[in-house]
Protein backbone atom coordinates (compact mmCIF):
# COMPACT_ATOMS: atom_id res chain seq x y z
CA UNK A 1 0.00 0.00 0.00
CA UNK A 2 1.67 3.28 -1.38
CA UNK A 3 1.20 5.80 1.76
CA UNK A 4 2.29 8.67 -0.19
CA UNK A 5 4.93 9.66 1.89
CA UNK A 6 7.31 10.26 -1.09
CA UNK A 7 9.72 13.18 -0.81
CA UNK A 8 7.74 14.49 2.54
CA UNK A 9 9.74 16.35 5.20
CA UNK A 10 9.02 14.80 9.35
CA UNK A 11 10.28 16.37 12.27
CA UNK A 12 10.13 13.65 14.81
CA UNK A 13 10.95 14.97 18.68
CA UNK A 14 12.78 12.82 21.21
CA UNK A 15 13.71 10.39 17.98
CA UNK A 16 17.22 9.27 19.37
CA UNK A 17 15.58 5.89 20.92
CA UNK A 18 12.75 4.08 21.48
CA UNK A 19 8.96 5.00 19.79
CA UNK A 20 10.84 8.41 18.40
CA UNK A 21 13.73 6.14 16.54
CA UNK A 22 10.93 3.62 15.15
CA UNK A 23 8.96 6.07 14.33
CA UNK A 24 11.48 7.85 12.11
CA UNK A 25 12.91 5.11 10.70
CA UNK A 26 9.00 3.40 9.54
CA UNK A 27 8.47 7.35 7.76
CA UNK A 28 11.85 7.30 6.20
CA UNK A 29 11.30 3.83 5.03
CA UNK A 30 8.11 5.24 3.20
CA UNK A 31 9.61 7.70 1.50
CA UNK A 32 10.20 10.71 3.88
CA UNK A 33 12.89 13.20 4.40
CA UNK A 34 13.37 12.51 8.11
CA UNK A 35 14.92 15.22 10.96
CA UNK A 36 16.42 13.24 14.13
CA UNK A 37 15.55 15.43 17.20
CA UNK A 38 16.59 15.07 20.74
CA UNK A 39 18.51 16.46 23.55
CA UNK A 40 21.02 13.46 23.50
CA UNK A 41 23.32 14.78 20.85
CA UNK A 42 25.54 11.85 20.82
CA UNK A 43 22.60 9.21 20.45
CA UNK A 44 20.81 11.47 18.08
CA UNK A 45 23.64 11.43 15.65
CA UNK A 46 24.07 7.62 15.86
CA UNK A 47 20.39 7.36 15.10
CA UNK A 48 20.37 9.84 12.09
CA UNK A 49 23.77 8.16 10.72
CA UNK A 50 22.14 4.47 11.42
CA UNK A 51 19.31 5.48 8.65
CA UNK A 52 21.46 7.02 6.54
CA UNK A 53 23.82 3.90 6.17
CA UNK A 54 20.15 1.73 5.55
CA UNK A 55 20.28 4.27 2.26
CA UNK A 56 17.27 6.62 3.99
CA UNK A 57 16.98 9.89 3.73
CA UNK A 58 17.97 11.65 7.47
CA UNK A 59 19.11 14.58 9.12
CA UNK A 60 19.98 15.27 12.92
CA UNK A 61 19.51 18.65 14.76
CA UNK A 62 20.19 18.65 18.40
CA UNK A 63 18.05 20.97 20.85
CA UNK A 64 16.25 21.12 23.62
CA UNK A 65 12.20 21.01 22.39
CA UNK A 66 11.41 23.46 25.48
CA UNK A 67 13.29 26.05 24.15
CA UNK A 68 11.68 28.30 22.22
CA UNK A 69 15.24 29.40 20.32
CA UNK A 70 16.09 25.63 19.90
CA UNK A 71 12.66 24.79 18.36
CA UNK A 72 12.93 27.27 15.87
CA UNK A 73 16.55 26.81 14.76
CA UNK A 74 14.98 22.99 14.58
CA UNK A 75 12.67 23.83 12.42
CA UNK A 76 14.53 26.53 9.88
CA UNK A 77 17.77 23.99 9.75
CA UNK A 78 14.84 21.64 8.54
CA UNK A 79 13.62 23.73 6.10
CA UNK A 80 16.91 25.12 5.07
CA UNK A 81 17.76 21.12 4.53
CA UNK A 82 14.84 19.70 2.95
CA UNK A 83 13.08 22.66 1.30
CA UNK A 84 10.32 21.92 3.56
CA UNK A 85 8.21 20.99 6.30
CA UNK A 86 4.98 18.23 6.29
CA UNK A 87 4.95 16.26 9.24
CA UNK A 88 5.43 16.84 13.03
CA UNK A 89 5.82 14.25 15.56
CA UNK A 90 5.53 15.64 18.97
CA UNK A 91 6.96 12.19 21.03
CA UNK A 92 9.29 13.76 23.61
CA UNK A 93 9.07 12.38 26.61
CA UNK A 94 10.53 12.45 30.41
CA UNK A 95 8.72 10.46 32.23
CA UNK A 96 9.43 11.84 36.79
CA UNK A 97 7.03 8.88 38.29
CA UNK A 98 6.19 9.61 42.04
CA UNK A 99 2.77 9.80 44.11
CA UNK A 100 1.75 12.99 44.36
CA UNK A 101 2.78 13.33 47.78
CA UNK A 102 6.28 12.82 46.86
CA UNK A 103 6.24 14.36 43.89
CA UNK A 104 8.47 17.78 43.76
CA UNK A 105 7.79 20.78 41.43
CA UNK A 106 10.77 20.16 39.52
CA UNK A 107 9.08 16.80 38.82
CA UNK A 108 5.82 18.21 37.71
CA UNK A 109 7.31 21.17 35.36
CA UNK A 110 9.62 19.18 33.69
CA UNK A 111 7.35 16.42 32.27
CA UNK A 112 4.90 19.19 31.61
CA UNK A 113 7.32 21.05 30.04
CA UNK A 114 8.84 18.23 27.88
CA UNK A 115 5.81 16.64 26.86
CA UNK A 116 3.24 19.57 26.42
CA UNK A 117 5.12 22.79 26.20
CA UNK A 118 7.28 20.99 23.53
CA UNK A 119 4.64 19.99 21.53
CA UNK A 120 2.91 23.24 21.83
CA UNK A 121 6.48 25.11 20.87
CA UNK A 122 6.66 22.49 17.85
CA UNK A 123 3.37 22.63 16.58
CA UNK A 124 3.20 26.53 16.33
CA UNK A 125 6.53 26.26 15.11
CA UNK A 126 5.95 24.37 11.81
CA UNK A 127 1.86 25.42 11.40
CA UNK A 128 2.66 28.68 9.60
CA UNK A 129 4.58 26.20 6.68
CA UNK A 130 1.54 23.77 6.47
CA UNK A 131 -1.22 26.59 6.21
CA UNK A 132 1.37 28.02 3.73
CA UNK A 133 1.72 25.12 1.56
CA UNK A 134 -2.38 23.74 2.44
CA UNK A 135 -0.65 20.15 3.35
CA UNK A 136 0.03 19.08 7.01
CA UNK A 137 0.12 16.16 9.56
CA UNK A 138 0.78 16.86 13.60
CA UNK A 139 0.76 13.77 15.21
CA UNK A 140 1.57 13.80 19.32
CA UNK A 141 2.03 10.62 21.29
CA UNK A 142 0.19 9.89 24.14
CA UNK A 143 -0.73 6.83 26.25
CA UNK A 144 -3.09 5.25 27.28
CA UNK A 145 -1.86 6.98 30.68
CA UNK A 146 -4.81 9.53 29.67
CA UNK A 147 -7.01 7.54 31.92
CA UNK A 148 -4.69 7.80 34.59
CA UNK A 149 -2.13 5.60 36.57
CA UNK A 150 -0.99 6.11 39.81
CA UNK A 151 2.61 7.43 40.35
CA UNK A 152 2.16 9.24 37.00
CA UNK A 153 -0.35 12.64 37.72
CA UNK A 154 2.32 14.74 36.01
CA UNK A 155 2.62 12.27 33.24
CA UNK A 156 -1.25 11.54 32.74
CA UNK A 157 -2.06 14.72 32.76
CA UNK A 158 0.79 15.90 29.96
CA UNK A 159 -0.69 12.79 28.09
CA UNK A 160 -4.48 13.96 28.31
CA UNK A 161 -3.10 17.71 27.72
CA UNK A 162 -1.92 16.24 24.37
CA UNK A 163 -5.21 14.84 23.31
CA UNK A 164 -6.74 17.98 23.85
CA UNK A 165 -4.14 19.81 22.01
CA UNK A 166 -5.12 18.00 18.95
CA UNK A 167 -8.70 17.93 19.18
CA UNK A 168 -8.19 21.96 19.92
CA UNK A 169 -6.19 22.25 16.66
CA UNK A 170 -7.94 20.07 14.32
CA UNK A 171 -10.84 22.50 14.25
CA UNK A 172 -8.76 25.70 13.86
CA UNK A 173 -6.49 23.88 11.06
CA UNK A 174 -8.23 21.41 9.20
CA UNK A 175 -9.31 24.31 6.69
CA UNK A 176 -6.04 24.25 5.29
CA UNK A 177 -5.27 21.01 4.65
CA UNK A 178 -3.90 20.15 8.01
CA UNK A 179 -4.98 17.31 10.23
CA UNK A 180 -4.22 16.89 13.77
CA UNK A 181 -4.24 13.57 15.65
CA UNK A 182 -3.38 11.07 18.37
CA UNK A 183 -1.47 8.32 18.66
CA UNK A 184 -2.10 6.32 22.47
CA UNK A 185 0.48 3.45 23.21
CA UNK A 186 -0.54 0.96 25.98
CA UNK A 187 2.89 -1.11 27.24
CA UNK A 188 5.75 -0.65 24.88
CA UNK A 189 9.19 -3.21 24.87
CA UNK A 190 11.43 -0.19 24.76
CA UNK A 191 15.12 -0.31 25.60
CA UNK A 192 14.27 2.24 28.39
CA UNK A 193 11.45 -0.25 29.25
CA UNK A 194 13.62 -3.41 29.79
CA UNK A 195 15.99 -2.19 31.73
CA UNK A 196 14.20 -1.25 34.75
CA UNK A 197 14.26 -3.77 37.90
CA UNK A 198 10.92 -3.86 37.68
CA UNK A 199 10.50 -4.83 34.26
CA UNK A 200 8.95 -8.18 34.51
CA UNK A 201 6.33 -6.84 37.47
CA UNK A 202 5.31 -4.00 34.56
CA UNK A 203 5.33 -6.81 31.79
CA UNK A 204 3.01 -9.56 33.59
CA UNK A 205 0.26 -7.12 34.77
CA UNK A 206 -0.06 -5.53 31.24
CA UNK A 207 -0.57 -9.07 29.83
CA UNK A 208 -3.27 -9.67 32.61
CA UNK A 209 -5.47 -6.86 31.44
CA UNK A 210 -4.35 -6.87 27.91
CA UNK A 211 -7.28 -9.26 25.11
CA UNK A 212 -3.67 -9.37 22.75
CA UNK A 213 -1.48 -11.37 24.89
CA UNK A 214 2.01 -10.05 23.78
CA UNK A 215 3.66 -7.03 24.45
CA UNK A 216 3.81 -3.56 22.43
CA UNK A 217 6.70 -3.24 19.95
CA UNK A 218 7.92 0.43 18.81
CA UNK A 219 7.48 -0.82 15.25
CA UNK A 220 3.23 -0.97 16.24
CA UNK A 221 3.18 2.59 17.38
CA UNK A 222 5.54 3.76 13.88
CA UNK A 223 2.96 1.97 12.00
CA UNK A 224 0.49 3.78 13.34
CA UNK A 225 1.77 7.03 13.11
CA UNK A 226 2.51 6.14 9.42
CA UNK A 227 -0.97 5.45 8.25
CA UNK A 228 -2.27 9.01 10.43
CA UNK A 229 0.49 11.32 8.45
CA UNK A 230 -0.21 9.26 5.29
CA UNK A 231 -2.74 10.17 2.23
CA UNK A 232 -4.89 7.60 3.38
CA UNK A 233 -5.81 9.51 7.06
CA UNK A 234 -6.55 12.62 5.30
CA UNK A 235 -10.19 12.39 6.02
CA UNK A 236 -9.11 11.80 9.48
CA UNK A 237 -8.23 14.17 12.34
CA UNK A 238 -9.34 15.09 16.04
CA UNK A 239 -8.94 11.41 17.04
CA UNK A 240 -7.12 9.02 18.89
CA UNK A 241 -5.91 5.81 17.66
CA UNK A 242 -5.11 3.41 20.75
CA UNK A 243 -2.36 0.82 20.50
CA UNK A 244 -2.65 -0.69 23.46
CA UNK A 245 -3.74 -4.31 22.63
CA UNK A 246 -7.07 -3.96 23.33
CA UNK A 247 -6.55 -2.37 26.78
CA UNK A 248 -8.36 0.99 27.94
CA UNK A 249 -8.61 1.36 31.68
Amino acid sequence: MDLGLKDKVAIVTGSARGLGAATARRLAQEGAKVVITDINGELAQKTAEALRAEGLQAHCVVGDITKQADVERLVNETVATFGSVHILVNNAGAPRDKYLVKMSEDDWDLVINVMLKGAFLASRAVMPKMIEQGWGRVINISSRAHFGNPTQSNYSAAKAGLIGMAKALSMEEGRYGVTVNCVAPGFMETEMIRALDTYEVIKERALAVQPVKRTGRPEDVADAVAFLASERASFISGEVLHVTGGRYG
